[in-house]
């Protein structure tokens, strides 16, 4: 029978091999590692419900709440009930929310995918603009301030911590309870979130897309050689 005896080479084969794998999992973690908002775009005066995603903690630590605040340029905020979640508001004098408070019923663990929901109403004002939504997200141990908005010249991708941030378009015509009037306005938003959605991971992080890929192409490289070199033994 023979015996296969690991060399120098097909050792560091077999480094490159798992650590190539580990790359490969560990970008796209790095990645999702935001409070992302869905839809990323609205329009202006038309209702639209934003949905606040997480899947981690604050360095492990369980999520108990999340405070988001409201921006200048909201005329209207309704948060979304919802069971795994108790809800408080603070109210400007003018009766729209300026900070809205999400407690989980249960600590969600890191790890885990929850999300928050409101109904909001864009201003005219901010139009073709876009708006962050700053949030602070609070753990049984610690807390991390969704907070970072890029200046001119950035990308996210410069940010350790960025808010949600809403592109909102032009402003919609409406119905009497707010909703985009035209069936066309209604066709835009949903191929607007559905694109959102299907790009969101591609595009929250150039630099894990390119790491994945290229850790994932050395990993299966150094996975054939060795294949190769313990058939030849």
């Amino acid at each position: 029978m023979t015996t296969f005896v690991p060399t120098r080479r097909s050792r560091l084969l077999t480094g490159g091999l798992v650590l190539g794998g580990a790359l490969v999992l560990a970008a796209p973690l790095a990645a999702s590692a935001h409070v992302h908002v869905t839809p990323e775009a609205a329009s202006a005066s038309a209702s639209t419900r934003l949905s606040f995603s997480f899947s981690h903690g604050c360095e492990e630590s369980p999520t108990t709440s999340l405070v988001v605040t409201i921006p200048e340029g909201v005329d209207a905020v309704t948060p979304v009930i919802d069971g795994a979640w108790t809800i408080e508001r603070e109210l400007g004098s003018n009766g729209v929310a300026t900070q809205v408070t999400y407690t989980a019923v249960t600590p969600v663990e890191n790890g885990l995918s929850a999300a928050v929901a409101m109904d909001v109403v864009f201003a005219s004002s901010v139009a073709n603009s876009e708006v962050a939504f700053p949030i602070v997200q609070q753990c049984e141990a610690g807390q991390t301030d969704w907070i970072e908005v890029a200046d001119e010249g950035q990308s996210v991708d410069d940010l350790e911590a960025p808010a949600p941030v809403v592109s909102v378009g032009a402003v919609a015509e409406t119905d009497d309870h707010g909703h985009a009037s035209e069936e066309g306005d209604h066709a835009e938003g949903d191929h607007a979130e559905t694109d959102a959605a299907a790009t969101e991971s591609s595009a929250a992080d150039p630099v894990a897309r390119w790491l994945s890929g290229g850790a994932l192409a050395a990993a299966l490289a150094a996975l054939a050689v060795t294949i190769v070199r313990r058939r030849r033994a």
